[in-house]
């Protein structure tokens, strides 16, 4: 758990330097964004998906990508050291940040 913690801050970090929309302050601000995040994405996340459902249907899930991205610049509200431009940068931080995750999490194995 710790290691991923730790490869989500990394993957915070490159989405940063990869995207100037968003900006982030060090590792210990990485840190912090990634650590929150995952709560958001564990608390908030499921009860938002559960309220636009109707909207996500309406859009074949596309929709989902505006409740990451939320969820994205939510965090960047709250962390200190976590800056995300805009909404259009939240959408393309999200997406960044889900798509590093995702090949991280498949080169490091096991399960979440």
């Amino acid at each position: 758990m710790l290691l991923r913690w730790f490869l989500s801050a990394l993957a915070l970090l490159a989405v940063a330097y990869l995207y100037p929309g968003v900006r982030v302050d060090g590792f210990f601000a990485a840190a912090v964004a990634a650590l929150v995040l995952g709560l958001v994405n564990a608390v908030v996340r499921p009860i938002l998906v559960i309220l636009t459902l109707p909207v996500t249907i309406l859009t074949l899930g596309l929709f989902l990508f505006v409740v990451n991205a939320l969820m994205f610049w939510l965090v960047a509200e709250v962390v200190k050291g976590f800056t995300v431009n805009g909404f259009v940068a939240a959408l393309v931080g999200s997406v960044l940040y889900s798509l590093i995750t995702l090949v991280v999490n498949a080169l490091v194995g096991g399960k979440k």
